[in-house]
């Protein structure tokens, strides 16, 4: 061949390769595009357009993930049979792993009532697979993806038999199938095979059950089942562990306390978990579980910190309680005050003692009008030179709260504004914006409020962002149809006189604003406030009136639902009428299915007919 020839050669080769890479990707393209038209005719319903569309791809083996499951269900919606155990076949051929192919066949004979060739075409999958875990997996996977949830455990249970392995093998993926079947004992048993082989993974679980044991009687079964384990295997710690847990979950902190307290006696551990517990408590409003916590752990620590943490938390919870029991009693707050300076006599001056002289300022200030020594008591706080710097801007809010208090707005917006700008992006920071955007909303400068709220919307704790919502809310609704803001800044005006103490001269302003803006969008704002303000004053009939005016004429509003349980948990708690609050509580279940307070008033409800005795 002479040169000029094999040039030619190289050339119509080179051609040719260049042609071939420019098909391939243009063929891709091609069926890529087909692929997503076809779908979209499956999508729309047009079922010939999809199955033509379908029945041309399919013939190239690499469009099959893409299209399986529409093709598929179009062969079997059209009892096109024969044609889908046909396709089915090929797959399984043509495949490595199968099982997917092999999965979908056993289902289509057992959709044309072929049930023996269904069940051994199972049994090979699942023969072929238990051997090795990877497999296992899989195939249990692919049963999952389908809901065959018995084949999904078949797989597991004989993979634990053929591994020689019945105690922790596949626990954790097991109880996600009875979680997903609704067995919720059997997932439970799975989750204590779970724990036993993996105690580190005590907090996973924990999720998981939180998640799953919604009910108060699903956590009942729990502990019932957990009890038995304790008494069975009393040296394992887990079991116990996860009994306080279940008893936290079901707000039942003192039977969660007399476990916590054997666990620490039996390890001689410190006084933490104990100190975390009664915080729990505390947050809970749990306040007399709270004290008994707190008050054996400065029984039984007297050394150390945790005696002086805990000696400050009896305190904080008895405070909590007085303040939270109406109508307060003045006397209960002046031992408050002496249990505080002996306090700070007992254990000098350190973080947690100044903590509790700011405590202290505060019953001074909003309990015995002693503005004066609480002004005094911050700003040594404040000028303590080694002082935490979180509690010294926590004085400064303080601090800001007593000149509002006392009527001085100026002084107050300035120590807010302190701690927004040296916190910023931080907890304290926010709340300092919030504290300044009620100062406006009380002077009635609605505009500037609005501006702080909506920054704190956006980029703060949840508990101060609801509150800016609420906030932002109550303005929006009810300044925009009164462009004068008159009833809008006098219920403001209400609420000032509620923060600095005077309740009776509230409640006449609230009674004055009713009288004068009859029925205007903030009526059941006013009442629920009047609500609130008579509850604290110790006048429960009143505040009962009150509410059942919003649940009869508003209980489809926002505050229909919290007027409904608030006035239950008065009849409960104040007028000790527990059989018209049961009524209370069942009428709410019924008519609030979605309020936050469904899980209390379930619970409550059920505590006051016997269900749970502690």
């Amino acid at each position: 061949m002479c040169i000029s020839e094999k040039i030619s050669s190289f050339r119509f080769f080179f051609a040719l390769c260049a042609m071939l890479i420019w098909l391939v990707p243009a063929s891709y393209a091609q069926d890529q595009e087909d692929i997503r038209l076809a779908n979209q005719y499956f999508e729309q319903g047009e079922t010939e357009k999809a199955l033509s569309m379908y029945e041309t791809l399919v013939k190239n083996s690499e469009n099959v993930p893409f299209i399986h499951d529409n093709y598929l269900e179009l062969l079997i919606s059209t009892q096109a049979y024969k044609d889908a155990e046909n396709y089915l076949e090929r797959q399984v051929k043509s495949h490595a792993n199968p099982e997917m192919y092999q999965i979908d066949l056993a289902r289509l004979y057992e959709l044309q009532g072929e049930t023996k060739k269904a069940n051994k075409l199972y049994e090979e999958i699942i023969s072929a697979a238990i051997s090795n875990n990877y497999k296992t997996n899989l195939v249990a996977q692919l049963f999952f993806n389908k809901r065959l949830y018995d084949r999904t455990l078949q797989t597991y249970q004989r993979a634990r038999e053929v591994q020689k392995d019945e105690t922790g093998a596949y626990a954790l993926q097991m109880a996600n199938i009875y979680r997903a079947m609704g067995e919720k004992e059997k997932m439970i048993s799975e989750y204590f095979r779970y724990i036993e082989q993996n105690p580190r993974n005590m907090e996973y679980v924990k999720n998981m059950l939180q998640a799953s044991l919604s009910e108060p009687e699903d956590l009942e079964a729990f502990k019932r089942i957990l009890f038995e384990k304790v008494q069975k295997n009393p040296d394992n710690l887990h079991f116990s562990d996860l009994l306080i847990w279940v008893n936290v979950q079901q707000k039942n902190f003192y039977g969660a306390f007399v476990q916590a307290r054997a666990m620490q006696k039996r390890l001689q551990t410190g006084a933490s978990e104990l100190i975390d517990l009664g915080i729990i408590a505390l947050d809970n409003q749990a306040y007399p579980e709270a004290i008994q916590i707190f008050e054996y752990i400065a029984d039984e620590f007297r050394q150390g910190n945790a005696y002086y943490v805990a000696r400050r938390y009896v305190i904080k919870a008895r405070e909590e309680l007085v303040k939270n029991t109406y109508p307060v009693d003045r006397q209960e707050i002046v031992k408050l005050v002496k249990d505080y300076e002996q306090l700070v006599k007992e254990i000098g001056i350190n973080n947690t003692s100044l903590e509790a002289l700011n405590s202290k300022a505060m019953l001074h200030a909003f309990y015995l009008d002693q503005k004066d020594s609480a002004i005094s008591i911050l700003k040594t706080i404040i000028a303590a030179p080694r002082v935490d710097e979180n509690l010294r801007a926590q004085s400064k809010l303080a601090l800001g709260d007593i000149y509002l208090l006392a009527g001085e707005p100026w002084e107050a917006t300035l120590l807010y504004s302190q701690v927004e700008k040296e916190h910023k992006d931080e907890p304290l920071g926010y709340e300092a914006k919030l504290k300044n955007a009620k100062l406006s909303y009380y002077k009635g400068e609605f505009a500037l409020a609005q501006g702080h709220l909506d920054v704190l919307k956006e980029a703060t704790t949840r508990e101060i962002a609801n509150d800016a919502m609420a906030l932002s809310l109550l303005i929006k609704t009810n300044s925009a149809l009164d462009t004068s803001d008159r009833a809008m800044k006098q219920y403001a005006d209400a609420e000032l006189l509620l923060f600095q103490n005077k309740k009776e001269a509230a409640l006449q302003s609230l009674d004055s604003l009713l009288s004068e803006f009859r029925g205007h969008s903030l009526t059941d704002e006013v009442l629920n406030l009047q609500a609130k303000i008579a509850l604290e004053l110790g006048n429960y009939s009143l505040a009962v009136d009150k509410l059942t005016q919003i649940t009869q004429n508003w209980g489809q509003d926002v505050l229909g639902d919290d007027a409904f349980y608030q006035r239950a948990r008065i009849y409960e708690e104040y007028l000790d009428n527990k059989q018209q609050a049961m009524e209370y509580y069942r009428e709410f279940l019924s008519l609030y299915p979605g309020s936050v307070y469904v899980s209390d008033a379930r619970k409550r409800f059920r505590t006051l007919r016997g269900d749970f005795p502690n």
